[in-house]
């Protein structure tokens, strides 16, 4: 399973395709089955260079009944800055955030996302 990400030229947010338009929450992702059909997405967004820049596939997981970044990295993209928990799109709360932060993966740690807590 695939998603397409990328990062929007006139903010840096980290953005993910959804049917032909970019989107700023992973949730809200398209997530492609079909290795063919992601690479057709890909092929299109880099055709496209208008809106964002350096757009690529990257692997997703089953995590909590929804999906999530496999790696360390992408998993934090989707997530917005570690500095503080009410930062970025993890201040917004709900199911996906949760599915992203518990998600396993490829990383050098536990493959855990903890972001800091302030006391």
């Amino acid at each position: 399973m695939k998603a397409l990400t990328a990062n929007r030229l006139t903010d840096g947010e980290t953005v993910f395709w959804k049917k032909g338009l970019w989107v700023e929450r992973f949730a809200d992702a398209e997530i492609f089955d079909d290795e063919a059909v992601a690479e057709d997405a890909e092929g299109r967004a880099k055709a496209a260079l208008t809106v964002v820049v350096d757009p690529y596939l990257i692997d997703v997981v089953e995590s909590e009944g929804l999906w999530a970044p496999l790696a360390y990295r992408e998993r934090i993209r989707a997530l917005g800055p570690t500095n503080h928990p009410q930062h970025g799109k993890q201040a917004l709360g709900g199911d996906d955030i949760v599915a992203l932060q518990h998600a396993h993966g490829t990383a050098r740690s536990s493959g855990r996302v903890n972001l800091i807590k302030r006391k």
